[in-house]
């Protein structure tokens, strides 16, 4: 029953919220996302064999497709991140003034559960349906609420993801024929590959690694994204950057390399290309950025490129790195939104030529800021640094590839670059004299100190002592590798 309340509980409130007047809704929505947290935790803390960690019932009995959802060690980890998000989002942005306010929590709430959907489906066509779910609000979202530029930022949006998911139906479509049992379940899709030949593999894998490689995204499937994490209202941004991207991850771990193991191996090298490339591309026009919030954005970029690469990799520890990474870049990178929409409301202004000076002003936020910023670059200790460490190790050592002291070399100038640039936006924006923008400026209100605070505990904490995720991960991370091609 925990998966279908995880579902439920977002989905019935979104639902709900539409009939609230304004000022209710936003009380409403935080009190669900409280309750679906309450829940995610609680289905941590069963045991991994528990019946209440999963759900199956016929669906759409003529396709042979099931209402099958269920909470492993990658779902949770996921889900649990978030259950989180939400409420740190909903509290973080509590003074925010929007049109019609029960639409936007309605719609973020529906978001919210169509992010769980994609994490716990165990039926194609059901991860397929909450795939669908969770962008479409989203559009609605930032085409409606965005800035001044958002139907432009919003229509490219749509196009691409359109496109992708497309790609990815018709290739779910395919495998599924060619199940022994013409399943979408998952299990019958991990069983697939053995009636697909190799050399079909290679042109399927594309049809599903492009809605994946979209969403996450990667080089050259980004150009969305700079623009869209601008135009959107900063809520939906965190939505995007800390949780939806980790879609793509996790279709990569669950739905691509399992599924079609020969074509993932075969393309192995140009995805990990791409990767490489995308990091280096994004962390030089992160350096040359004068706004904060597409600064962030190609951070992002940066980032996600090193998980996927991770994946690719196909080795146990990188795998390991990639599920304790999504967790600690969601945690990071909604901190640093926070950040930015603090700046953005209090002084009117992104730009990072026209603030500085702040520490003097906003101490408490400084202190903050260059905790998740010493995050950001994975200094040890904190909760990145892990997650990277994991991952170049398993890049590194991987069999997959020949050239993988390459991928691990050019990979950690991104570690280097991504310090230049975030350590040179904290000193630029906090440090030295204050100017006239800048010198009415105050610190951070309760509501921020409190979101900022557990964002900063978790970490510390995770980055101190993650032995916790990798319990929660280590199955999972074993039975996906089973199943992906490893080079003898």
């Amino acid at each position: 029953m925990v998966p279908v309340l995880l579902i439920g509980i977002p989905l019935l409130a979104g639902l709900i919220g539409f009939s609230l007047k304004d000022v209710a809704a936003k009380s409403w929505a935080l009190f669900a996302s409280l309750l679906t947290l309450g829940v995610s935790l609680y289905g941590i803390c069963l045991p991994k064999d528990s019946r209440q960690l999963v759900f199956n019932e016929p669906w759409m009995g003529s396709l042979n497709s099931h209402f099958a959802i269920s909470l492993d060690g990658t779902g949770q980890i996921l889900c649990l991140l978030t259950a989180i998000a939400f409420p740190l989002i909903f509290i973080s942005t509590w003074k925010e003034e929007y049109k019609k306010a029960h639409n936007f929590f309605g719609l973020m709430l529906l978001s919210q559960a169509g992010l769980l959907g994609v994490f716990l489906a165990a039926d194609a066509l059901l991860f397929y349906f909450f795939w669908e779910l969770a962008l479409i609000p989203v559009y609605f979202l930032a085409s409606q609420w965005g800035g001044e530029k958002r139907i432009a930022a919003t229509f490219k949006f749509f196009i691409y993801t359109f496109l992708g998911s497309l790609m990815m139906l018709i290739g779910i479509i395919y495998i599924y024929f060619h199940t022994r049992d013409h399943s979408f379940a998952l299990s019958s899709f991990y069983q697939a590959h053995l009636l697909i030949s190799a050399e079909t593999q290679t042109w399927l894998f594309w049809f599903i690694f492009v809605a994946f490689a979209v969403k996450m995204p990667i080089f050259p499937f980004h150009t969305w994204q700079p623009d869209t994490y601008e135009q959107s209202p900063t809520a939906v941004t965190m939505v995007l950057s800390g949780l939806m991207v980790k879609m793509g991850v996790f279709g990569l771990l669950r739905w691509l390399a399992p599924v079609l193991p020969m074509g993932t191996y075969m393309w192995g090298d140009t995805v990990s290309m791409m990767c490489i490339i995308g990091m280096i591309y994004a962390s030089l026009i992160a350096m040359r950025q004068d706004d904060l919030k597409r600064m962030v954005a190609y951070s992002s970029i940066a980032h996600i490129g090193l998980m996927c690469l991770a994946v690719f990799a196909t080795t146990e520890i990188g795998i390991q790195g990639v599920m304790i990474q999504m967790f600690n870049h969601g945690i990071n990178i909604i901190g640093l939104w926070i950040v930015v929409y603090i700046i953005e409301k209090q002084f009117k202004t992104r730009k990072i030529s026209e603030l500085g000076g702040l520490a003097s002003r906003a101490p408490v936020l400084t202190a903050m800021l260059v905790i998740i910023t010493l995050a950001n670059i994975a200094l040890p200790l904190t909760n990145a640094f892990i997650g990277e460490f994991l991952m170049f190790s398993g890049i590194y050592s991987s069999k997959a590839t020949v050239y993988n002291v390459v991928f691990t070399v050019t990979a950690a100038m991104t570690i280097i670059l991504s310090a230049v640039y975030m350590l040179n936006m904290v000193q630029r924006v906090f440090y030295g004299p204050t100017n006239a923008l800048t010198e009415k400026g105050v610190d951070i209100r309760m509501n921020e100190k409190f979101v900022l605070g557990i964002i900063v505990v978790l970490i510390v904490v995770v980055g101190v002592y993650p032995e916790p995720l990798f319990r929660l991960t280590q199955d999972s991370v074993n039975a996906l590798l089973s199943k992906m091609y490893v080079k003898p």
